[in-house]
């Protein structure tokens, strides 16, 4: 048996190749991967003895020959093949073991050059790889150094390699060498600044963790991320305590962290199910918990929190007199983490950067059967070329203002159909996902009314994150006492809507953008 050995993670070959050689494996080896096993007194003959060729090229050039390449690629049980290389005088080649230049350890480093990242293209070590990976009917695989232990153990106790698990290797190997091409197409794309969705859309991830089940228990999962990972995400979250988050944790805290995003004042976001159902936003973190906690001190029992400020021991305390499933935040007070590890069940995470968005050249994607849905993240709050519109005879106030920007921010991140409630910097009643808006404004209302009493939406503003195809929601809102609403505009009815809100002296803005959230 013959092993080509060309690696450039060298992590546990010296050991590896030694067992090889105790076996009767003859060693072929290449540049630097050579020059270590000689160094640790391996047997081994070097690539160029058996192509009778140089390295050239600053070593860009050696394994690509007839020699090598025949080698692993003849069909054993195909008599011609065989032939034909004992006619060519070529040995066969049964045990590649191959892992490529550093691609993505070099354009993770800090001040890296295009050259130096494009010089890390590797270019004969993926053709080995395939080679072997087609041809695993007869030709072992080895791209990880993870399953260097069973392939000794098989060699050892049966003195080869199954084919089960031959054709295990070639299926890593393609899925190596697919992701190892992504990553290079992704950067060249990013290097040419191209954001437009390709004719051909392949994306690469690596798996952080493994989950016991997914949106339901029937259902297998785990959370990947991109391999060039953003600051300030949850992808890049630190576990402080407690368990495993599960994939309902990681969608709904995404979802909250989203919304968080859109705040630079100190602002507290409650999650569940994917939608707020409590935001605060004051003059400090304690203030902003205590306005998203009573916004809803129903809903957040067992949701989400995510705090844009560290988290100081007041806050703490109250937070602890509920159970909450998760508080992200980007630091904690050594006492305010000491109160809240004091339960068990809570999972803190610590999220630096937590302010910083997603790169406005990322993508959101939907699956559905047989397909995808792709498109740019829905990165904007306003019309930039237009701005904010005052519609109707009353202007809005500062304070409303302020209010109404709230209230459309809280909107752009709650299910379709939806309408937000705010006053005095604190939701007071969200309706999302409803089928028509009138169902969403009447939930809303009904919301802030049943926690807050009826006088708690007198003054208050209303968003809404698609136009009014009718006036009713404005009846609606004029009867709860609303004096303000963002909405996009848009619809061919909006004149009706205008003057409903004249009528009941309701300022009305329109965005001319708008936010679904399906």
């Amino acid at each position: 048996m013959r092993a080509l050995i060309s690696v450039s993670d060298k992590t546990g070959i010296v050991d590896f190749a030694k067992k090889l050689r105790s076996l009767g494996v003859e060693i072929i080896s290449t540049g630097g991967t050579f020059k270590v096993l000689k160094e640790a007194g391996i047997d081994a003959v070097e690539v160029s003895e058996i192509t009778n060729f140089p390295e050239c090229l600053d070593g860009r050039v050696k394994t690509l020959h007839p020699n090598i390449h025949g080698g692993i690629l003849a069909i054993r049980s195909k008599k011609e093949h065989m032939e034909q290389l004992s006619q060519l005088s070529i040995d066969t080649i049964d045990l590649v073991i191959v892992n490529l230049y550093p691609f993505k350890e070099t354009i993770l480093k800090e001040g890296v050059t295009r050259e130096e990242a494009i010089e890390n293209i590797d270019i004969g070590g993926p053709t080995m790889l395939r080679a072997a990976a087609k041809n695993y009917q007869d030709v072992a695989v080895v791209v990880d150094p993870k399953d260097y232990g069973s392939v000794l153990e098989e060699l050892q106790e049966k003195g080869e390699i199954s084919l089960g698990t031959k054709f295990y290797l070639s299926s890593k190997v393609f899925e190596h060498t697919a992701h190892y091409d992504a990553l290079i197409a992704s950067y060249i794309r990013n290097e040419r600044k191209d954001y437009n969705l390709p004719e051909t859309f392949t994306m690469t991830y690596e798996k952080i963790q493994e989950m016991r089940y997914g949106e339901n228990p029937h259902q297998k999962a785990a959370f990947y991320r991109e391999v060039i990972n953003q600051p300030g995400l949850l992808a890049s979250a630190k576990k402080l305590h407690g368990k495993e988050l599960s994939f309902n944790n990681i969608n709904d805290t995404n979802g909250a962290l989203e919304l968080l995003k859109e705040f630079e004042e100190p602002t507290v976001v409650a999650c569940k199910h994917s939608n707020p159902c409590g935001v605060g936003c004051g003059d400090n973190i304690y203030e902003a918990y205590m306005k998203a906690y009573q916004a809803d001190p129903t809903s957040i029992f067992g949701g989400i929190v995510v705090l844009n400020r560290e988290v100081d021991e007041k806050t703490a305390l109250e937070m602890n007199k509920i159970f909450i499933e998760i508080v992200a935040a980007p630091s904690y007070e050594e006492k305010a983490l000491e109160i809240l590890k004091s339960k068990k069940n809570i999972r803190l995470l610590q999220i630096e950067n937590i302010l910083q968005k997603q790169a406005e050249n990322s993508y959101d994607i939907k699956k559905v059967a047989g397909g995808i849905l792709v498109q740019t993240i829905d990165s904007k709050l306003f019309d930039e070329d237009h701005g904010l519109k005052t519609v109707t005879e009353r202007e809005p106030t500062s304070e409303e203002i302020k209010d109404l920007i709230m209230a459309w921010k809280i909107v752009k991140h709650t299910k379709s159909n939806a309408i937000t409630l705010v006053k005095n910097g604190k939701s007071i009643g969200i309706g999302p996902g409803q089928v028509n808006r009138i169902w969403a404004c009447k939930q809303a209302i009904e919301h802030a009314h049943e926690f807050l009493g009826e006088e708690s939406t007198r003054g208050a503003v209303l968003a809404s994150d698609a136009f009014f195809p009718f006036p009713d929601c404005v009846e609606e809102a004029a009867k709860a006492g609303v004096t303000a609403i963002i909405q996009p505009g848009g619809s061919i009815k909006d004149k009706d809507s205008i003057e409903a809100c004249n009528k009941h002296n309701i300022s009305m803005i329109f965005t001319n953008m708008r936010h679904f959230k399906h």
